[in-house]
């Protein structure tokens, strides 16, 4: 389980990471859960074209002569088809707006300008309404603060512009000049907050898959941790009892008989306990497994010696003390060759202690058991709590040995000895 888990989770996020962003699959969910559906943008930003209204109202009424007429009907409908082109991806689609780079937008801004400036030279002030839709292109291709500068700059020069063609401020239409001027601002502003709004929507369904993903991963880990203390624990002991039964079954048939029924009841109850696991809904008992801990060791024939504090315990501290007892008797099983382990649960003014000692030669190195998701399982729940962990070799009666050490803030306690 330590190595599957090891190798999927790194093969999870890489799949994250490619399908979570800008991609075409997730696009539609993304613009859908903005609620500005990409109709709803093509209408509100093309409705703006009607700024082409007024120089073709212009060039209608009089129209200039031979060429002039076909050039002004030639750059109304460039400028037409390159603000159609801009505005028709959706502001979230970030690979298309990916196309308008800091440097490609600054010239098209400017190159637009001196565009308009020249059609209004040469054909009258009715083409300086097109800084409508610059301003727009604008707000929605540079980033925001040159986007803030252009639209700034453009709302002047429209406004130095109408003043130089009305002859001075005197002489200007201010009632036309004012509503102009604030139409050239706003929808500069208006495209610059609809790309603010829509990096922030962006961002906010990125990071709301970013959680969904840390909840299912973490969910694993702890289904991983919760299967590999549980699992681990059980088969040891039918491990443990079936080896006995086989070497009983010869010479007495009746305690093999009673050695297999406890197998059968140990596998049920593993059964049991790994559907409560999988359901969330299992919580150890201190007590009851101090009293498994000391079946599992006798059936190994190792000598248990228990002292347990006489104290109710909150039941989050309980579960953990529960489960560093289950996963230091595993690992006494599992890796040592000892002949006697000592359990001791304790507590003080200020905290409650588990130790699972055992004079035991281990089959592995230490440093092998601390990188072990049992342990790494264990210091997660007791860190939960606030506490923590120590695992490492101890002297036990003048030779060598091995001590797993738990310690949890808590409050008062006495402590009897139970054998």
């Amino acid at each position: 389980m330590e190595g599957s888990e090891t190798e999927e989770l790194p093969t999870y996020t890489q799949q994250y990471w490619v399908v979570g962003g800008d991609s075409e699959s997730k696009l539609p969910e993304i613009i859908a859960a903005s609620g500005i559906s990409v109709r709803i943008w093509r209408l509100y930003a093309y409705f703006w074209l009607v700024c082409l209204l007024f120089p073709i109202y212009s060039l209608a009424r009089t129209p200039p002569a031979g060429l002039h007429l076909m050039v002004a009907s030639l750059g109304l409908a460039i400028f037409t088809a390159v603000y159609v082109w801009i505005m028709w991806p959706h502001p979230l689609n970030k690979r298309a707006r990916a196309r308008f780079g800091l440097r490609t937008s600054s010239i098209l801004t400017v190159s637009l300008t001196l565009f308009v400036l020249f059609l209004t030279l040469m054909y009258g002030s009715s083409f300086l309404w097109l800084f409508i839709g610059v301003s727009a292109i604008a707000g929605i291709t540079l980033p925001f603060r040159s986007a803030a500068i252009a639209v700034f700059s453009l709302t002047l020069l429209s406004l130095g512009a109408s003043l130089a063609i009305s002859g001075g401020i005197a002489s200007a239409n201010w009632l036309l000049i004012l509503p102009f001027l604030l139409l050239v601002r706003g929808l500069g502003l208006d495209m610059i907050g609809f790309v603010r709004l829509s990096d922030a929507l962006r961002e906010l369904h990125v990071a709301r898959e970013e959680l969904a993903r840390q909840a299912v991963t973490e969910e694993r880990l702890r289904m991983a941790r919760d299967l590999h203390d549980l699992l681990g624990h059980t088969l040891s002991l039918i491990t443990l009892k079936s080896e006995l039964a086989g070497r009983l079954i010869e010479r007495d048939p009746l305690a093999a008989t009673q050695e297999i029924r406890e197998v059968e009841r140990v596998a049920r109850q593993g059964l049991r306990e790994m559907r409560e696991a999988v359901a969330g809904y299992r919580q150890l008992n201190l007590r009851s497994e101090l009293d498994g801990a000391h079946q599992i060791l006798e059936a190994a024939g190792i000598a248990c010696t228990i002292e347990y504090a006489d104290r109710t315990l909150p039941a989050a501290i309980d579960t953990a003390l529960a489960w560093a007892v289950r996963e230091g008797v595993t690992n006494v099983i599992r890796h040592s060759r000892a002949g006697f382990c000592l359990i001791r649960i304790s507590s003080t003014a200020d905290y409650a202690r588990a130790e699972v000692s055992n004079d035991g030669s281990r089959k592995e190195d230490h440093s092998l058991v601390r990188t072990g998701s049992g342990l790494s399982g264990l210091a997660e729940r007791v860190a939960e709590q606030g506490g923590h962990i120590e695992a490492g070799p101890q002297a036990i009666a003048g030779g060598p040995g091995f001590r797993l050490r738990v310690e949890i803030p808590i409050r008062g306690g006495s402590i009897v000895e139970v054998r």
